[in-house]
């Protein structure tokens, strides 16, 4: 089974992905991505919308939300969080499959939510999905962590707590650099779990090539959606594609 389908990573993981604060910040999160893409109606993607923090803000603001995820123990949290808005529709899907033609005004992958296959044509099939799914004046905006970033601010392991629990991240790359691989050990209890996951990881130049190749045309770097430079003090990998 590939990590991410594994519900009980994200049922084990879900405070320490998700906490109060990351809800917090998605207003101000959306209403940046609003600004960055000049987007103001119509319909809206949130590819990989994990809890529904993000779509929750889209459709509070009279956007028409689809919001997709592999994960149905993330659409229920989606589900919850929506719950009193007419216009969210919450489709459970693997991101290589959905594709609604023609469609969206805008697309969202946000929180490094790309890269996940190990076939890269797999992830090039996600893009053109999101190509074809996009209007003609569409945007595509994505926010990941990127190489650059990764490898300037580098620890190979990293402790984190809450309370009585503790996680333990250990990061390796494999040869070549492509690909981060990742062991999540989450101690609680006396008790632990060990969770391995991996994924690509982009440069912004390699994510740039990737989106032309999937025939969109113009492609903007940026080091944060507040819409600053990528460039050595970029904390975050912005795109924007149409």
């Amino acid at each position: 089974m590939d990590w991410f389908a594994n519900e009980d990573f994200w049922k084990d993981l879900y405070d320490w992905l998700f906490p109060a604060a990351r809800f917090q910040f998605a207003k101000e999160e959306v209403e940046k991505i609003l600004a960055l893409t000049n987007v103001r109606s119509g319909n809206v993607l949130d590819l990989c919308c994990g809890p529904g923090r993000h779509s929750y803000e889209l459709a509070r603001l009279g956007f028409n939300v689809v919001g997709v995820d592999a994960s149905k123990f993330l659409l229920n949290k989606a589900k919850e969080l929506c719950l009193n808005f007419g216009n969210v529709e919450l489709v459970h899907a693997d991101m290589r499959d959905f594709v609604r033609p023609n469609h969206f005004d805008l697309v969202i992958n946000m929180f490094t939510s790309f890269g996940y296959f190990e076939d890269q044509d797999d992830n090039m099939k996600v893009l053109r999905n999101i190509k074809k799914s996009l209007k003609n004046d569409g945007k595509l905006l994505m926010e990941m962590v990127s190489k650059e970033v990764l490898l300037r601010n580098y620890r190979d392991s990293i402790v984190n707590e809450q309370g009585s629990k503790m996680l333990i991240e250990k990061h390796s790359f494999e040869p070549g650099m492509a690909r981060m691989k990742n062991q999540w050990i989450v101690l609680e209890a006396g008790e632990y779990k060990v969770y391995s996951l991996e994924h690509y990881v982009y440069s912004g130049q390699e994510l740039k090539m990737m989106l032309q190749m999937c025939g969109f045309t113009n492609v903007e770097l940026y080091g944060s959606l507040d819409g600053t430079a990528y460039d050595l003090n970029t904390k975050r990998l912005v795109v924007v594609a149409s």
